[in-house]
């Protein structure tokens, strides 16, 4: 081949350089994307807003592969006009499939970033799980969305998916009804919040009992006391009655506790004394109701009770309280000279009958 073919050869392919030249252009254009993501994500770290933040997050990948799509395709345009191959007449479709699916990418990684950022300026769990119920019905309506307009760009009529959609729905609702009620299940504990991720919850209903580790959109995960995991479907928590320890605002100790009849007069003093070291407890809540009282006699006791509330509601620090308080009780009654009774019996006997038994 001489020089004046190879330069023929040159100018008939072009077009190759041209290629080359686009798919390099992406190259460097990303490097550039790179370092300016780099010193934005810096700067915008300095501030307070959220969103910012999450914008530069979220765009950097899907603006990053929006360059390589639109330069692959536009060298590709270039391959086909020059080549006439077939293969590569799909391009148009290609590019509007692209586009959706990365403005959906960033949608649905945005709406992630932002319910992540709000989350953690809320401390109340509930408030937490709104966030993110409200997160997954964002990203779900995003799919769907980017989903139905993807069928309107490959050539599909939107309308005759959606009548198809009506039609099978009848027969898909009724095989799936225990799953929508699921799902309603689900929308309704998250807008009613009865209890959130970390609560304690019990229901004797259905014998259930544990913390709440996550609330799906079939089933809740509940791990129990002996750290099994329970999974309750969520449309059965819109019949049964739920009761929420977690969200006691005091702990309540009663007590019922026993003193002889031998002790009857030191009984008033005993209360009294009661009564003060309860109101000068520094774990009771004296705002709530307190009360110390003789309250029956019964077979080898004079019973009173103690009916009062601790300030904090956490279980393990409440026995703590519990058992200071009982302590200092014992301390009470034994400093007045009196015991607390345990069940006895007192026989009597006739003399008479017992003489007459001797002789």
């Amino acid at each position: 081949m001489t020089l004046a073919d190879a330069w023929q050869w040159l100018l008939a392919h072009s077009w190759v350089f041209t290629v080359f030249g686009i798919v390099f252009l992406c190259l460097v254009l990303r490097l550039i994307l790179k370092y300016v993501f780099d010193r934005l994500e810096r700067a915008t770290g300095l501030t307070q807003n959220v969103y910012d933040d999450a914008i530069i997050r979220v765009a950097r990948k899907p603006i990053g592969w929006a360059i390589l799509l639109y330069g692959v395709l536009a060298a590709a345009a270039i391959v086909r006009d020059n080549t006439q191959t077939g293969i590569l007449e799909f391009i148009p479709q290609v590019r509007e499939i692209g586009t959706i699916g990365l403005l959906a990418w960033f949608a649905i990684r945005f709406i992630g970033e932002v319910s992540k950022a709000v989350a953690t300026h809320h401390e109340e769990q509930h408030d937490r799980a709104t966030v993110d119920a409200v997160a997954k019905l964002l990203r779900v309506s995003v799919l769907i969305t980017g989903f139905l307009i993807g069928l309107q760009s490959l050539g599909f009529s939107i309308e005759g998916v959606l009548a198809f959609g009506g039609i099978g729905g009848i027969a898909v609702g009724f095989a799936a009804r225990d799953m929508l009620a699921n799902f309603f299940g689900a929308f309704v504990l998250l807008m009613d919040k009865p209890f959130a991720v970390g609560d304690w919850i019990r229901s004797s209903e259905m014998e259930i009992e544990g913390t709440v580790e996550d609330i799906g959109w079939r089933v809740t995960r509940i791990r129990t006391f002996d750290k099994r995991p329970l999974y309750v479907p969520n449309a059965n928590f819109t019949n049964i009655t739920i009761e929420n320890p977690s969200r006691m605002t005091n702990r309540r100790i009663k007590e019922t506790i026993g003193v002889r009849y031998d002790d009857m007069s030191v009984l008033p003093d005993i209360l009294n004394d009661i009564r003060n070291m309860l109101a000068e407890h520094e774990e009771i809540d004296t705002s709530q109701i307190l009360m110390v009282n003789l309250n029956e006699f019964s077979e080898s006791s004079a019973d009173f009770f103690i009916y009062t509330f601790t300030k904090t509601t956490d279980w393990a620090r409440f026995h703590e309280i519990k058992e200071d308080v009982l302590l200092r009780i014992a301390h009470i009654i034994e400093g007045r000279n009196a015991e607390i009774a345990f069940p006895t019996q007192t026989l009597h006997l006739d003399p008479v009958a017992i003489a007459q038994t001797v002789s």
